[in-house]
């Protein structure tokens, strides 16, 4: 079965096509482009493909990173992934970026648990902690440093850290810093493709949104509707 992945959640912006059968990717697109995630997006699925010598009906599967991340780039991903698998009739499965990197620190620590930490900025941070087996330990959260300094001397067995908020919280750790396994935002798109491999199909993917917009409606500079006389 051949695999399109899609991450548009961090400033990457990536399409792959994965081979489930020899377990590699065939052909990868990814840039860090900042934003404009939508712009670009449906030209790097068509150069992936090209590159893998596919074509749209020679995909079994859609994998997409369904954050969190950017609030717009995670609908952009998670929007794209559903309409193609509605257009292929194929599923479509959601990987959180918790779990790709946590997968990827596994690989690396196979016998450790892992504490996924993304810099959400404005003082918060994503995590999520991971036992050894890969099972997640708990729902994923947005969290204070404090709050993940409580979590770290709550935990039982000393985890690998990853994530780009890996820095921040092994600055405050001081002399009982964690060992980093990587500061990226997310994991790669074979990453995120191979775990969807790995899943049985469900529900469509949903974005996985740990706290409201930024943008919102404006209410103290509405103009007063006019009345009929």
């Amino acid at each position: 079965m051949k695999i399109l992945a899609v991450d548009t959640a961090a400033n990457i912006c990536a399409a792959a096509v994965y081979d489930t059968d020899g377990q590699h990717v065939l052909a990868a697109v990814s840039e860090n482009i900042g934003k404009g995630h939508a712009e670009v997006l449906m030209g790097y699925i068509e150069r992936a493909l090209h590159q893998a010598n596919m074509g749209f009906a020679d995909i079994g599967r859609i994998a997409v990173n369904v954050g969190p991340g950017s609030f717009t780039g995670v609908r952009i991903g998670v929007s794209a992934a559903r309409g193609f698998a509605l257009a292929l009739n194929c599923p479509a499965i959601g990987v959180t970026a918790f779990e790709a990197l946590a997968l990827e620190a596994r690989d690396v620590h196979p016998d450790k648990p892992v504490l996924v930490a993304i810099d959400a900025h404005r003082g918060e941070i994503y995590a999520q902690l991971f036992r050894p087996d890969g099972e997640a330990e708990g729902e994923p959260l947005a969290a204070s440093l404090e709050d993940m300094l409580a979590l770290l001397a709550r935990a039982p067995q000393k985890p690998v850290l990853t994530g780009s908020a890996a820095p921040i919280i092994n600055e405050a750790l001081g002399e009982s810093a964690l060992s980093v396994v990587s500061e990226a935002a997310t994991g790669s798109i074979e990453t995120i493709a191979r775990i969807a491999a790995s899943r049985k199909p469900g529900e469509a993917p949903k974005p996985l949104y740990l706290r409201g917009p930024d943008a919102k409606p404006q209410t103290g500079f509405a103009l007063l509707r006019k009345t009929a006389s």
